[in-house]
């Protein structure tokens, strides 16, 4: 594809402090990508919130697709940032003095595809069908090449990536799209409808679970948001619960930039998102962005509280079933309607402070500094939580100002 090897340069606004080489995606700077497109996904808020940022660094950047395979620097670069995937080949064609920095979105391919694989055992087990994983990742040797690591995700995540002993920056999955503060929503009134919303790789996040959870409660409404017919044998074998289960409704594939997911987020009380591994799970910032509560698995790569939502436990640990899901349903709509609404708000709030785009440029400015300022010997080592965001322990600004729009 033509993107796969654009080449785009940007100069800082002031006195060229140095040179910086970025992999990632590429249509986030190429005129013409849709709106519906650059709303699909983080990615696009992250590449343009890092070009931002380096701008302002006084850095000039250079930016490649992350699946361009015949880039050749022909240049000195100060540092090379790049997603996991393509990060080693690249990097080898890079001076040792060039800072070399991998960004990380998922867990380490080898838990990913072992946890993926070991979900979909369990459903053969089940249902006596075997389905192929959707979500299994290439191999890449990213965290062996790289100086430093930033990483969409929590600690959990950062488990899986312990073994290079790379040090690795958490950094917030920034929203696609912000929405009004639930305040005004009848909490009460929805409390028994909940959403799942995911992408591709059904089993692996869950949506199994979910089905067989809601098919055992006919008095809980579920809207499954996702591009079921891209998995047709998923669709075959759990045709029962997706198209002939009364309180269950097949929705497919929504624009979450849309006025219609809006429409249905306030038709809902909450999102329930068992994934078995995950970076920083996109579709749970959205909703929490949108003012759902989430019950969410700790692989999930949120961290949450009760103030907001349930954390399931881990699969790990054995505690994400079918019946824990249900528990966490009934217990999450017996709650007081103020306290769901406190629930939302602050489910909403968290999103707005931790999980935007001007948070996201914030943290990674500020790793970009430490890293240029300490290199070669970095004080940082393990996981390096990120801070939380100024001004956020405290929403009146925030309710004032979006509680009628974004």
């Amino acid at each position: 594809m033509p993107h796969e090897t654009a080449f785009i340069s940007f100069r800082p606004p002031g006195p060229q402090q140095g040179r910086v080489l970025l992999a990632h995606i590429v249509q986030a700077f190429i005129r013409g990508t849709p709106d519906s497109l650059r709303t699909s996904h983080n990615h696009f808020a992250e590449a343009v919130a890092i070009v931002d940022a380096l701008l302002e660094l006084g850095y000039a950047v250079d930016v490649i697709s992350y699946r361009n395979t015949t880039f050749h620097p022909h240049i000195r670069y100060d540092l090379f940032i790049s997603s996991r995937v393509n990060f080693e080949l690249i990097a080898k064609r890079l001076p040792r003095e060039t800072i070399k920095i991998v960004h990380l979105d998922t867990a380490h391919w080898l838990h990913n595809n072992a946890a993926a694989l070991n979900r979909c055992l369990e459903v053969r087990r089940e249902r006596h069908v075997a389905l192929a994983s959707y979500k299994l990742l290439e191999p890449t040797w990213a965290i062996d090449s790289a100086d430093y690591a930033t990483l969409l995700g929590n600690e959990v995540t950062y488990e899986t990536y312990r073994f290079g002993n790379t040090p690795v920056f958490q950094l917030p999955n920034p929203a696609v799209r912000l929405y009004p503060c639930p305040i005004n929503k009848d909490l009460g009134r929805v409390r028994h409808h909940f959403i799942w919303l995911g992408s591709r790789g059904f089993i692996q996040k869950g949506l199994d679970l979910v089905l067989a959870a809601f098919a055992r409660m006919p008095e809980y409404r579920l809207t499954v948001c996702g591009p079921i017919s891209q998995e047709p044998d998923f669709a075959k074998a759990f045709h029962k619960e997706l198209y002939e289960t009364p309180n269950i409704r097949t929705h497919g594939w929504i624009d979450v930039g849309g006025h219609e997911f809006q429409q249905l987020a306030n038709e809902c009380i909450g999102l329930i998102y068992p994934s078995c591994a995950e970076g920083a799970a996109g579709a749970v910032v959205t909703c929490m962005q949108a003012g759902l509560i989430p019950i969410i698995s700790r692989e999930s790569g949120i961290d949450i509280d009760e103030s907001l939502g349930l954390m399931l436990g881990s699969f790990m640990h054995g505690s994400v079933t079918v019946e824990s899901l249900m528990e966490a349903t009934r217990r999450i709509a017996g709650q007081p309607a103020d306290a769901l609404k406190d629930m939302a708000v602050e489910s909403w709030r968290i999103a707005r402070s931790t999980y935007s785009p001007e948070n996201y440029k914030a943290v990674f400015t500020s790793i970009i500094r430490q890293i240029v300022a300490e290199h070669p010997v970095s004080t940082a080592s393990g996981f390096v939580s990120m801070p939380t965001p100024h001004g956020s322990a405290t929403s009146s600004s925030l309710l004032k100002t979006d509680s009628t729009g974004t």
